[in-house]
């Protein structure tokens, strides 16, 4: 079962024009192509549960103002590059709306153990038998 997406509305979001990194010539030093994405966590209009899961999340996407910064800058086009950053952002998003499944502490099984046993005890004899010979 998938959780219903939250979309996150335009005017929370703000991009920020910038001219991209590495090797493209002439035009790279003219155009801003690349896109900066921020998006404030705390400011936003999120359920407060999934605000949470966002905090937590352990990505170094978000800074410890809890913002999230996203550059985007793969392609030459600045419109292509914000709608990478957005569908980038919804993937965060997504991800935190997600419940964690809640871990149910289980106790190991007669059989199990037993077997267990039973591979200990056959491993102790194996390791018996290379002992050394002694008594001739």
């Amino acid at each position: 079962m998938t959780s219903p997406r939250h979309l996150i509305p335009e005017h929370e979001i703000e991009f920020i024009a910038i001219r991209a990194q590495g090797a493209g010539g002439q035009n790279v030093n003219k155009v801003s192509s690349a896109v900066h994405l921020r998006f404030d966590i705390q400011a936003s209009s999120l359920p407060e549960p999934i605000r949470e899961r966002l905090l937590s999340l352990r990505d170094h996407r978000i800074t410890a103002a809890g913002v999230i910064v996203i550059k985007a800058q793969s392609s030459r086009s600045q419109i292509h590059n914000r709608l990478e950053a957005l569908a980038r952002l919804q993937e965060i998003v997504d991800r935190a709306s997600a419940r964690p499944t809640i871990r149910r502490p289980t106790r190991p099984t007669l059989g199990s153990k037993r077997r267990r046993q039973q591979a200990k005890t056959e491993r102790s004899a194996t390791k018996q038998l290379r002992a050394k010979v002694t008594g001739y």
